[in-house]
């Protein structure tokens, strides 16, 4: 069963909180990553869909030629607007778009990069199609997944945390969308039916996810994703009891902190 309305709701205090807790928490190390392998490409004209709160945005600033043009894209615009807050050390393009219909004409960009963004496009192949339109003849699709969630232990114990909470109706939005697309043979799948011939290359690179305490990632995950809109579907004041429950579960296996967990993601290049 999906959940469009609710999986792609980063609105409200979400975006703040997914800066401040979820970047460091995770994005970061991948972010650094990405932005290197854009770059391996000398890439003149870079395009980046679901930026986000520009975690990528400013590794690719910081990696890329200043001449190198870079449009940051996202379909939520608080995520744009706390992106802009954050601010950046050189000027960046950012534009409101949706990757299933982008605004942009065929073959603009060298690069079209996307930071776990692809498990939340409804039609994946439509988003593929799109990225391979606006890319030129030769240019890279580059963009990360989450693996499975049993290999991303804070995600993993905050998941299994809540179905002791809500036993009859447990919030599965980290199992079923960040960590529900990692199968590259339906990567592969998908990116054929957007249109592109080629085998992607695919890499599997763990990083570790440190906190200063159990809190952070229950906070991270509780109340700076839309996981938060499905705790608070099940009662408005269920948030703080769900966010206590997580805390509770990290502490029990990982001490109160400073903490220190695996995460892993799979990195996907192919060619336009």
């Amino acid at each position: 069963m999906n959940h469009p309305n609710v999986d792609a709701a980063f609105a409200g205090t979400i975006p703040q909180l997914y800066e401040r807790y979820l970047v460091p928490l995770i994005f970061e190390p991948y972010a650094a990553d990405l932005a290197l392998r854009v770059a391996h490409f000398q890439p003149s004209r870079v395009l980046e869909i679901a930026a986000g709160t520009g975690v990528v945005t400013r590794q690719l600033v910081k990696t890329l030629p200043s001449e190198v043009s870079i449009m940051a894209t996202d379909l939520n615009q608080p995520m744009l607007d706390q992106a802009a807050t954050v601010g950046i050390s050189r000027p960046v393009e950012w534009q409101q778009a949706d990757a299933m219909q982008l605004p942009f004409p065929d073959g603009a960009f060298d690069v079209v990069v996307c930071q776990f963004g692809v498990m939340f496009f409804p039609d994946k192949a439509r988003a593929f199609s799109e990225a391979r339109r606006v890319l030129r003849p030769g240019g890279r699709f580059l963009f990360n997944v989450w693996d499975r969630i049993d290999q991303n232990e804070f995600a993993d114990i905050v998941t299994n945390s809540l179905k002791v909470l809500f036993p009859s109706d447990p919030p599965l939005f980290l199992a079923r969308t960040p960590h529900g697309y990692h199968d590259p043979a339906v990567i592969e799948q998908d990116l054929a039916h957007g249109g592109f011939s080629g085998t992607p290359e695919v890499a599997t690179l763990p990083a570790r996810s440190r906190a200063d305490s159990s809190r952070t990632p229950a906070v991270a995950y509780c109340q700076g994703t839309p996981l938060r809109s499905e705790i608070e579907a099940r009662g408005a004041s269920r948030l703080a009891e769900a966010t206590d429950t997580a805390t509770n579960a990290i502490t029990s296996r990982f001490g109160s902190g400073p903490i220190d967990g695996k995460i892993q993601a799979r990195i996907i290049a192919i060619e336009r």
